[in-house]
């Protein structure tokens, strides 16, 4: 038994693939971290296959959060992680293939976050007016100036 105890484990089946995700948490004691407020840490682990049970893949990570116990169990902190996850996978998959970011010439200074924080203001603001699918949102908005400047109240 390992300084992790009690686990929790979920399966899911989707997207071409099996995978299995495993949390482990303690409580962390004084003196065992510098890091301010800290009140737990967790190991996750996932173990995905293709559904051909080839390729399979294992990945560890491990979390510290001002979450207690009692405020975030360990399924509580695995859906937590969980949706965490698929919101960055999401967002940085429409900046980097719907905008290109990755081959953007601007490297130097604080361009790059400010170039970021503008594709991510321009992100929030079609998800806010309702538009699901930003790819065809901009293109709908390139054709039609009126209604982007609408969407900043302009």
């Amino acid at each position: 038994m390992g300084i992790f105890p009690p686990l929790c484990q979920t399966l899911e089946k989707g997207h071409g693939r099996i995978e299995k995700r495993t949390i482990k948490t303690t409580v962390v004691k004084e003196g065992q971290t510098s890091f301010p407020y800290a009140a737990q840490f967790a190991r996750v682990e996932r173990l995905s296959t293709d559904l051909h049970g080839e390729k399979p893949r294992r990945d560890i990570q491990f979390y510290i959060t001002s979450l207690s116990a009692e405020e975030a169990d360990a399924p509580t902190l695995l859906e937590s992680i969980r949706g965490q996850w698929s919101i960055e996978n999401s967002l940085h998959w429409v900046r980097d293939v719907i905008f290109d970011e990755d081959r953007s010439q601007i490297r130097t200074g604080s361009e790059p976050r400010v170039f970021a924080s503008i594709r991510n203001l321009a992100i929030s603001l079609l998800h806010l007016h309702g538009f699901k699918d930003i790819a065809s949102s901009l293109r709908q908005l390139g054709w039609n100036r009126e209604l982007a400047l609408s969407l900043i109240g302009v």
